[in-house]
């Protein structure tokens, strides 16, 4: 049974740029190839606009979109109703941006999943709601 984790922006980010602060363990998990990973919307919007403005070493939005397309550990998920629901709930988590994908972790642990968030985010982490690993 694969290992299933959401990504949130910076650790995507971070680890196709090669960046030293991309954490050792989400590091690992990134690089293994028996990883499942959750890339929510909303962290793919963000990469993209990261992306647009220059702040990565990533060449460009196309190529970053082919990345994630032909990668079949990725699966994209949705902001849906269920989402923004639960997102709406965290009030401890003081970005929108950063509640959704919070959110997308806990629906999906909701639906049965055991499922970890890569994340650097030190409001996540402190607000104690998922589990997090970096």
């Amino acid at each position: 049974m694969r290992s299933k984790y959401v990504v949130d922006t910076h650790a995507m980010v971070w680890f196709i740029a090669g960046d030293s602060r991309l954490g050792p363990n989400a590091m690992q998990i990134l690089s293994n190839f028996d990883s499942e990973l959750i890339l929510p919307i909303t962290a793919l919007a963000e990469v993209c606009w990261i992306i647009e403005r220059g702040r990565t070493s990533i060449p460009s939005v196309a190529a970053f979109l082919l990345m994630i397309d032909t990668d079949p550990r990725v699966t994209v998920t949705p902001l849906d109703r269920t989402i923004l629901d639960r997102t709406l709930s965290l009030t401890e988590i003081n970005e929108m941006h950063d509640r959704q994908i919070a959110a997308t972790t806990l629906v999906l642990i909701d639906q049965g999943e055991s499922v970890a968030l890569l994340t650097y985010d030190e409001n996540i982490r402190e607000a104690d709601l998922v589990p997090v690993i970096w």
